[in-house]
């Protein structure tokens, strides 16, 4: 199991849940925060902080929330960032572009 970011973080990036994870496994996109699920550690620390219930475990996600699961993994993938699993937050893993999910989310 792992954790997952929604759609309720696009356009909010409350940023909270990338201060307490433990392993620096939340990384900021454009619109939200990302989770690179080989890096979690499944603390669930994220979960009791985010101010807007955005981040769920893989096999809780709501209904209309499924494809999230897919949209956090492929963000750190060729088709997005290429990070794969850097091992942590950093200054040279930031960035601007989304998941073209997210990017295209309407806002």
């Amino acid at each position: 199991m792992t954790y997952v970011i929604n759609e309720a973080c696009i356009d909010v990036k409350d940023g909270v849940c990338a201060d307490v994870c433990p392993v620096d496994c939340i990384y900021e996109g454009g619109r939200m925060f990302y989770i690179q699920p080989e890096e979690c550690v499944n603390c669930a620390l994220c979960v009791y902080v985010c101010p807007v219930e955005a981040i769920y475990p893989d096999d809780q996600l709501p209904a209309g929330s499924a494809a999230f699961q897919a949209v956090n993994a492929e963000f750190f993938g060729p088709e997005v960032t290429g990070w794969g699993a850097p091992g942590g937050v950093d200054g040279v893993h930031r960035t601007a572009l989304d998941h073209p999910k997210v990017a295209d989310w309407p806002g």
